[in-house]
């Protein structure tokens, strides 16, 4: 039986070795997805390969196991954001420090920042954290850099604006703001909107520093 030419190259890319990263991050996306539809404690390695469309050889290949994969996606989803976060954080290209906090607060508010499965990936990893060290301390690595330069941010605001504030305590006070923002555009999007959660955040730095 002769084999057709769409099936001769249907089979060729299902034949195709890809790079490591892509694999790797194949994976990662479709733990992604399984962990924001199932949860995180229902996830399997078969549930994931299967998401992915590949093998459960091939996620051998590149993660030790599920616990293996489920560190590596926590790493991806607090790196990305995190990148995102401090490069506006350290762009000299702002030229009033309250630019940068406007800025800041867009990104936090983005599309690619509050897309669904992120943020119930998110949530996912947080809830276990207290329990897992592993994730407590990925978690905990990943904040630690973004919050000293928050800390700082806020006192550069309160020079420029002239308001006397605690710019430690202004921060942590923020960053709960920000967390608890995305929860409620996870747990009740219709209720709470990207455009909300942002007019929120606003009114909290409005009352902090009066002219923003």
């Amino acid at each position: 039986m002769s084999i057709s030419r769409s099936s001769a190259s249907t089979a060729s890319k299902k034949r195709q070795i890809l790079p490591r990263a892509v694999r790797r991050e194949q994976l990662i996306q479709a733990t992604m997805r399984c962990i924001a539809r199932l949860g995180l404690s229902s996830v399997t390695l078969s549930q994931v390969t299967k998401e992915a469309g590949l093998s459960q050889g091939i996620a051998n290949l590149h993660f030790a196991g599920k616990e293996d994969l489920l560190v590596e996606t926590l790493r991806y989803v607090t790196g990305e954001y995190n990148r995102g976060q401090i490069q506006i954080l350290e762009d000299p290209a702002f030229a009033l420090p309250s630019e940068r906090l406007a800025a800041l607060v867009n990104f936090q508010f983005s599309r690619s920042v509050t897309e669904e499965t992120k943020m119930a990936v998110w949530f996912a990893f947080y809830g276990e954290a207290k329990s897992r060290p592993t994730y407590k301390a990925i978690c905990a690595q990943a904040d630690a850099k973004a919050a000293r330069l928050v800390r700082r941010l806020f006192a550069d605001v309160g020079l420029e604006l002239d308001r006397s504030m605690d710019p430690v305590m202004v921060a942590e006070g923020y960053i709960a703001l920000i967390d608890g923002l995305w929860l409620s555009l996870l747990l009740v999007p219709k209720k709470m909107t990207r455009a909300k959660a942002k007019r929120v955040a606003w009114a909290h730095l409005n009352g902090i520093f009066l002219t923003l």
